[in-house]
C-alpha cells in the first residue's frame, strides 16, 4: 500500500520493490502450475476463515485510516472476455477446474457460501456448487458493483462464470477470478442449474400471462421501495414471457406496459439505451383513444429523456415534438377541470424541454456555449456541465509518426475556441467512486499511480450504454484484444465490454480536469475520458491551451491555425527538460522530438541543470511573494531572477522558441508591474 499526503504519493523503494516481487513471484508459481488440477477445499474451513477476512475488512473500512493507503495492483496479463452465450457454454463443475486456464467453451454455475470479503479494487467470498459438496473462492476485481450494489451480495441469486479463469491470487491462494463483468451472469437461485437458466417455463397461455404479470407486480413493489435493479429484474422477466407469441398475441399491452415501465426504470439507472428502446416499444398509437394517448404522452417524455441525455439531440427533438402534439390534441371542452390543468402543465413542461434541447442543438453546430452563466451555475453539488460538445470544426485524421490525430476543418484565430467538448465520463475526487491506485505493470516493468475509480466508472457507464462502446474501444490503448474477439460488444447474455482495453484506453487518454471543487491532491485527484480530445497528440511547441469548466473542456487556440492543420497540446508543461522526457515517457510511452526538445536536448546538461536551479529558485519566490504588494526591491529582485535565467538560453538556437522557465517569474513580474 502506497501513503499519500497532498499532491505527493509516497512510495519507497522497498515499497516499489516488495510490489514488484508479488507481482512477479505470482506469475511465476502460475507458469508452473497450469493445466495442474484444482485441489478440494476442507469447506468449512474455507467458509469460516473467509467469514473473519468479512468481519476485518468490514472494521477496516470503518476505521479512521480509511482512504489514507492506496492499493496495489498488478497488470500485465490481459485477456478477452467471453463472447459466447453462456447457453451454449458447456457446464463444469468446481472439481473440473485447472490450474491457470481459463476453460473456454465452458460455464460454472455456484451459489455464494460466506460473507463476502469487500476491499477497495476487489471482492470475493466462498462459493459452492447446487449439492453444497465443494467450495471454492470467487473473486471480482475491480468491477465488482452494479448500480451501487456488491454482485456478490445480490440476495437469492447464484452466478454463472462464462469462461472460468482459475488461477492464484497474489497471496497464493487459488482463486476464480473475474476481470470482466460481462464473464458474470447473475440468475435467481431458484433457476440457476436449469438447462436453459429457466425453471419450467409456462407453455399455456394463462399461467404465461399470470406469470408476467406477477413480475409486473414485483417489479412494482421493488419500484416504491428505490430497489431499481430489482425492479429492472423484474420488469425484464415479466416482459421475457409477456414477449411470448402465447401471450403477446392475445394481450400486447401487457408487453406495452411492462416496457414503458422498465423505460422509467432505466432512466433511473442511467440505461438509457435501453430506456429508449423499451419507451419507444411500448406506444400504443392509438390517438382517438384518451387512455392510449396519456400512456404515449409518458413513453414519448421517457424515450426523449433519454435520447437527450445520449447527447442525440436532433432525436430528443423529434420525440418531444410528437409528445407535444399529443397534448396539444386533447380537447380542452372534452376535459375535466382538474385535467385541463394538468394538459396546461404538460405543454408548457415540454415546450421548456423543447427551449432546452435548442440550446443544445445551437451549442453543438456553432459553439455558441454561454460559459459565464455555465460557471455560475456549477457547485460541489452540481459538478457537471448540461451542455452539448462543438466539435464540428475537427476531424480526427492519420498523423505521420503519431498514429492518428485531431486536425481542424476550417482557419482558426488566435484566441478562438477551437472546441469544446463535455466529457464522456468523469470521477470528481470528492465522489464516492473515486480510486486511486497503484499500479504495477509487468509490460513494461513500471509502477504508475492509477484513476481505477474512472476505469470502473467508464466500464459501467458502457455496461449500461452499449451503443457507446465501439467509440471509446477505437481510442488508443496499448491492448488492442484478440483479433477474433475485439469487435464484439454484446451477446443475448447483454454488453460484453473488454476491461483490459478500457484500463489502457483511460491510461493514455485520461485528463484531469483540476481541483475546481477543492479536491487536495494525489489520492482525491478528478479524472475524466473525453473522447475527441483524446486524439489530440502532444507537442511542447502547442497550438491550443485547455481549460476546464466542470467536465466541459474548452480548446482555445494560442496562435492562428491553418485549415488541415494538426492540433496539439501539451501533455506536460513542465520547463525541465529531463522531468517532462520522464514524464512522457512513464506515462505515455514515447519520447518528445518537438523542435524545442531537439534543441534542449543538445544543450550542456550543466546549463540545464544551472536553468532547472533557477527555475526552482523562481518559482519558490514567486509562491513567497505577492505580487499586489510588491515593493521596487522586491521587483528589481525578480527582474534580475528573470535575467538569469534568460541567460541560460542560447539566443540564436532559441530564436521563434518559447523559453519555459521564465513563464512564472514572468507572468509575476508582468501583474506587479502593471499594478505600479
Amino acid at each position: 500500500m502506497a501513503s499519500h499526503d497532498g499532491n505527493t504519493v509516497f512510495l519507497t523503494e522497498q515499497e516499489a520493490e516488495r510490489i514488484r516481487t508479488t507481482v512477479k513471484d505470482r506469475l511465476k508459481k502460475c507458469d508452473g502450475l497450469v493445466g495442474h488440477a484444482r485441489e478440494p477445499r476442507d469447506k468449512k474451513t474455507a467458509i469460516s476463515s473467509a467469514t473473519g477476512a468479512a468481519l476485518m475488512a468490514d472494521m477496516a473500512n470503518m476505521g479512521p485510516s480509511k482512504g489514507a493507503t492506496m492499493p496495489a495492483i498488478g497488470l500485465g496479463q490481459p485477456y478477452p472476455p467471453c463472447v459466447t452465450p453462456f447457453k451454449d457454454l458447456q457446464p463444469m463443475k468446481l472439481s473440473d477446474l485447472r490450474m491457470e486456464s481459463h476453460h473456454r467453451g465452458h460455464r460454472l454455475t455456484v451459489k455464494r457460501a460466506s460473507p463476502v470479503v469487500k476491499l477497495a479494487a476487489r471482492s470475493w467470498t466462498m462459493v459452492q456448487d447446487e449439492a453444497g459438496e465443494e467450495a471454492e473462492r470467487l473473486e471480482l476485481c475491480l468491477h465488482k458493483m452494479r448500480h451501487g450494489k456488491e454482485l456478490l451480495e445480490l440476495a437469492d441469486s447464484a452466478f454463472i462464470i462464462k469462461e472460468p479463469y482459475f488461477t492464484l491470487t497474489d497471496d497464493g491462494e487459488p482463486t476464480i477470478r473475474i476481470d470482466h463483468p460481462s464473464d458474470l451472469v447473475v440468475v435467481p437461485e431458484s433457476e440457476a442449474w436449469s438447462i436453459n437458466g429457466t425453471n419450467g417455463e409456462p407453455t399455456d397461455a394463462a399461467a404465461a400471462e399470470q406469470k408476467a404479470r406477477s413480475c409486473k407486480d414485483q417489479g412494482n413493489s421493488a419500484l416504491e421501495k428505490l430497489n431499481f435493479a430489482l425492479a429492472h429484474a423484474r420488469y425484464s422477466e415479466g416482459l421475457r414471457v409477456a414477449r411470448q407469441d402465447i401471450v403477446y398475441n392475445t394481450n400486447p399491452d401487457l408487453a406495452r406496459d411492462l416496457s414503458r415501465n422498465r423505460a422509467h426504470v432505466n432512466l433511473l439507472l442511467s440505461q438509457l439505451d435501453e430506456a429508449k428502446a423499451d419507451a419507444k416499444a411500448s406506444l400504443i398509437g392509438k390517438e382517438d383513444d384518451p387512455r392510449s394517448r396519456e400512456l404515449d404522452i409518458k413513453a414519448f417524455f421517457r424515450a426523449g429523456m433519454a435520447a437527450y441525455h445520449l447527447g442525440d439531440y436532433h432525436e430528443a427533438k423529434e420525440l418531444f415534438e410528437q409528445r407535444l402534439k399529443l397534448t396539444l390534441d386533447i380537447n380542452p371542452k372534452e376535459t375535466q377541470t382538474v385535467l385541463r390543468r394538468i394538459v396546461t402543465h404538460l405543454g408548457e413542461q415540454t415546450q421548456a424541454i423543447l427551449r432546452r434541447i435548442e440550446t443544445r442543438l445551437r451549442e453543438q453546430e456553432a459553439g455558441t456555449h454561454d460559459l459565464k452563466k455555465i460557471r455560475a451555475g456549477l457547485s460541489r453539488a452540481r459538478p457537471r456541465v448540461e451542455a452539448a460538445s462543438f466539435v464540428g470544426q475537427t476531424a480526427v485524421k492519420d498523423s505521420p509518426g503519431r498514429g492518428r490525430g485531431l486536425f481542424t476543418t476550417r482557419d482558426v484565430a488566435a484566441g478562438e475556441i477551437v472546441m469544446l467538448e463535455k466529457a464522456f465520463c468523469v470521477v470528481w475526487g470528492f465522489e464516492s467512486d473515486a480510486l486511486t491506485a497503484i499500479t504495477y505493470d509487468v509490460r513494461d516493468d513500471r509502477i504508475r499511480v492509477s484513476p481505477a475509480g474512472l476505469t470502473r466508472a467508464v466500464v459501467q457507464k458502457l455496461l449500461s450504454n452499449p451503443s457507446q462502446i465501439e467509440k471509446v474501444m477505437d481510442m488508443y490503448g496499448d491492448w488492442q484484444g484478440d483479433s477474433n474477439t475485439k469487435n464484439v460488444f454484446s451477446t443475448d447474455d447483454g454488453p460484453v465490454v473488454d476491461t483490459f482495453r478500457v484500463h489502457d484506453i483511460v491510461s493514455r487518454n485520461a485528463f484531469g480536469p483540476g481541483s475546481q471543487y477543492g479536491e487536495k491532491g494525489a489520492q482525491d485527484a478528478s479524472t475524466g475520458l473525453w473522447i475527441r480530445a483524446g486524439y489530440t497528440n502532444h507537442s511542447c511547441l502547442a497550438n491550443v491551451h485547455k481549460e476546464y469548466v466542470g467536465d466541459l473542456m474548452v480548446l482555445r487556440a494560442t496562435r492562428a491555425i491553418a485549415a488541415g492543420e494538426e492540433i496539439f497540446h501539451s501533455y506536460d508543461e513542465s520547463s525541465d527538460y529531463e522531468a517532462r522526457q520522464r514524464a512522457l515517457m512513464h506515462t505515455w510511452g514515447f519520447e518528445c522530438e518537438c523542435p524545442l526538445c531537439v534543441v534542449e536536448k543538445a544543450e550542456d546538461p550543466a546549463v540545464r541543470k544551472k536553468r532547472r536551479e533557477l527555475a526552482a529558485e523562481a518559482d519558490a519566490f514567486v509562491q513567497k511573494e505577492p505580487w499586489a504588494n510588491a515593493n521596487r526591491r522586491i521587483i528589481v529582485r525578480a527582474q534580475r531572477l528573470a535575467r538569469a535565467i534568460e541567460e541560460t538560453y542560447d539566443g540564436e538556437k532559441y530564436k521563434g522558441l518559447p523559453r519555459l522557465a521564465t513563464k512564472s517569474i514572468q507572468e509575476w513580474l508582468a501583474h506587479a508591474t502593471a499594478r505600479r
